[in-house]
């Protein structure tokens, strides 16, 4: 099978709740020592992912017609990749959010811009769910870029979703990525934006 298409966005997505039918309470902390990540193990992680990629609010995520095998050979392929890593966030010890990280320079978006040293790529989307819980994907999006900033070595976050995605284009400012131009890839029309560390910090 051919490397996954990583063209691929922040996907506003839904709190993985109580039913419908579950009583009203209280809201959730959704402070930063609640998430935790693991990377994907394709095999046992296969069928959830696809129930999350194939749904109708993951569309920009660019695997709607996936069936599980696809889910779970893209994923192998991304944990066999050099410059590629895939992670399953965790909310409370739940499933509740997809990572991928990925090295600009070589993979997505090499030769589409001036890459510099430091440079981290990143998509991820949140689980589908019965009810949306408020602040819940501003909080995954935290946590997702203080993952990436505990490496030492990160300095930039790089994001390219696609231009029509305006609702990411809010939620990427508000953990402090600036836009900086359209470019074509080839699968999208995308508007590449950085984070900086300085950025995020001040953010917080």
């Amino acid at each position: 099978m051919t490397a996954p298409d990583l063209s691929r966005d922040l996907s506003p997505g839904l709190f993985p709740g109580p039913s419908r039918d579950a009583s009203p309470g209280p809201s959730p902390d959704l402070s930063p020592e609640r998430f935790t990540f693991r990377p994907v193990d394709p095999p046992a992680d296969a069928a959830l992912l696809h129930r999350w990629v194939t749904h109708p609010k993951a569309g920009f995520w660019l695997m709607g017609d996936a069936n599980p095998y696809d889910v779970e050979r893209a994923y192998a392929d991304i944990a066999q990749a050099p410059y590629q890593d895939a992670f399953l966030g965790l909310y409370d010890g739940r499933p509740a959010f997809l990572m991928e990280r990925y090295d600009p320079a070589r993979v997505e978006l090499a030769g589409l811009y001036p890459a510099e040293p430091g440079d981290v790529g990143m998509h991820f989307l949140v689980a589908p769910a019965d009810e949306p819980v408020h602040g819940f994907t501003r909080a995954v999006i935290r946590a997702v870029m203080t993952e990436l900033f505990a490496g030492p070595a990160t300095r930039r976050v790089v994001v390219e979703p696609d231009v029509r995605n305006t609702a990411v284009h809010a939620l990427n400012r508000t953990v402090g990525f600036t836009p900086v131009r359209r470019i074509t890839t080839p699968h999208k029309e995308a508007l590449l934006s950085f984070c900086t560390r300085a950025g995020f910090e001040a953010t917080r």
